[in-house]
């Protein structure tokens, strides 16, 4: 009975292990498919008005970017990489007898990085629609649905305010409303929907920046080259909005790093209740047998074997238990997951997906924990070889 209620606490000590894991790993991957397919280290400005004056420049004056400010990001900004403009604007599209509104997106080919864009058929825009201003488009499911039907869209054209636009592509959409939405090359966009000039927001994704402080110097940093550039106070946080996504990912990572040790201490906690259980039994094991000992180093046994037998025992019981409790934490984490993955439009599948924990790490702390199950049962056995063989069959 103290065997099997020592094993039971080796058992659940990793069962628990696992499980805390997957809970950790299922949190942090269900927050962070919230942040969708576009890149973690992505920011995105675009201009407002100022709330200050400003060198003789009154307040309340509107900030348009423009070819200006791509440069100066580009060439100014050694973090910066996979830059791109963007153009928003709303035209009606139609193809034979089918017409709907769409909501065109002026885009350069390294927005495809920025903003995880997945082709589902055809290509994305590249730099020789780029350099050619090309009329081309790729198109979301839901514009392929209303305008090509059961069509296949890639090479056909469609028309848009008058002017034709061949669909080369079709790309995935995490998105199952009625939106309906095209990129096409961004300048394009810039010479048909802007009149040659001006740019909506420019976007870029940035390396470099690990720490939340490191990504606040930059962020100022960056507002006070658009301040140069555009004259308005640099203390000015109104003329320039930011959405900066590596932001709300840093913090996110730090919160899940602190969760992330939390559960190690919990877990290496536990466990190590298991092996103290694992040393207290062997210590008991050894007062028992005492006087079988002692008779059998009378009778020449060496001290090897008696040292062998009992960290024998102790590694038996730890790598046993702790096997049972492995098994059942990983299966119960690929169960729930099992379930998640099942119940479609789950709530839970926001904040909670895939809670398993991997293989190897389980394995490992199942090696960690019979090595240290061994390590437990060293005292005691030493203890049985330092058995006097008289002393020992005197032992009532």
């Amino acid at each position: 009975m103290r065997t099997f209620l020592t094993g039971f606490s080796i058992s659940w000590g990793i069962f628990m292990f696992c499980i805390l894991l997957a809970s950790g790993n299922g949190l942090k991957n269900g927050v962070m498919s919230n942040f969708g397919s576009r890149a973690v280290n992505s920011i995105e400005f675009w201009g407002r008005r100022t709330s200050k004056p400003y060198k003789g420049l009154s307040e309340n004056r509107r900030i348009i970017l423009d070819d200006n400010d791509l440069q100066l990001i580009k060439n100014q900004i050694p973090e910066a990489e996979n830059v791109s403009g963007t153009i928003n604007t709303s035209v009606n599209i139609s193809y034979k007898t089918y017409n709907t509104t769409c909501e065109f997106s002026g885009v350069s080919p390294e927005y495809m990085d920025i903003n995880g864009v997945k082709i589902k058929n055809g290509r994305f825009i590249n730099t020789m629609d780029l350099r050619e201003s090309r009329k081309v488009a790729v198109i979301n499911p839901r514009v392929s649905e209303v305008l090509f039907q059961e069509d296949d869209p890639v090479g056909k054209q469609f028309i848009a305010g008058g002017l034709g636009y061949t669909v080369i592509g079709v790309f995935k959409s995490d998105d199952t409303g009625n939106d309906q939405s095209a990129y096409i090359p961004f300048t394009t966009a810039q010479l048909l929907y802007n009149k040659g000039w001006g740019i909506g927001d420019i976007a870029f994704t940035v390396n470099g920046l690990d720490t939340e402080q490191a990504n606040e110097e930059f962020e100022q940093l960056l507002r006070q080259k658009l301040a140069v550039l555009h004259t308005f106070d640099p203390d000015d946080q109104r003329p320039i909005g930011i959405s900066n996504r590596l932001e709300n990912y840093l913090e996110a990572m730090g919160i899940f790093n602190s969760i992330s040790i939390f559960i190690w201490i919990i877990g290496v906690g536990t466990l190590l209740a298991g092996v103290i259980s694992i040393s207290n039994i062997m210590l008991i094991t050894v007062r028992e047998r005492t006087r079988e000992f002692g008779i059998r180093k009378a009778l020449g046994a060496k001290p090897s074997a008696i040292l062998g037998s009992i960290l024998m025992e102790s590694a038996f019981i730890t790598a046993i238990f702790g096997y049972i409790g492995m098994f059942m934490g990983v299966g119960v984490g690929e169960l729930l997951n099992a379930a998640i993955e099942s119940a479609e439009d789950s709530q839970m599948s926001y904040v909670f997906q895939n809670p398993t924990v991997e293989v190897g790490i389980a394995v490992g702390a199942m090696l960690v924990l019979i090595v240290s199950g061994i390590i437990a049962g060293l005292y005691p056995a030493l203890k049985a070889v330092r058995i006097s063989p008289v002393e020992a069959m005197r032992e009532e």
